[in-house]
């Protein structure tokens, strides 16, 4: 039963699966601090500054508009890295290795058809 286990965690497919999610994670965060040191406040320049650009107040309700508008951009950039860094190469590298297969020959049953066209006409 371990050894079972073992290979299954030590599986190729597994390892990838837990690289790719400490990747991603890594990403996004890297993605949440460039919005925010960047996007917000060109957002806060952009719609008025101040503590309260961004945000607009209804009835004393605070509705933060510029935190949606940066998580927008956060996903549009993270899909757009992921697409051309992991996507793109991926579909390339697949294409290249796929090899258009052979065309096949004829069954046996047109072999046998041919053969029998074949012995007429010599009669």
């Amino acid at each position: 039963m371990i050894k079972g286990f073992r290979d299954f965690i030590m599986h190729g497919n597994i390892v990838d699966l837990a690289v790719a999610v400490v990747t991603g994670a890594a990403f996004a965060a890297l993605v949440g601090a460039f919005s925010a040191a960047f996007i917000n406040p060109l957002l806060k320049l952009v719609t008025g500054g101040g503590k309260i650009g961004g945000q607009f107040v209804i009835n004393g309700v605070a509705f933060p508009y510029g935190d949606f508008i940066t998580a927008v951009i956060t996903f549009l950039i993270t899909m757009a890295v992921i697409y051309l860094a992991v996507v793109v190469p991926y579909n390339t590298f697949r294409n290249r290795m796929t090899k258009p297969a052979a065309p096949a020959g004829p069954s046996t049953e047109e072999k046998l058809l041919t053969e029998i066209r074949d012995a007429l006409r010599a009669r």
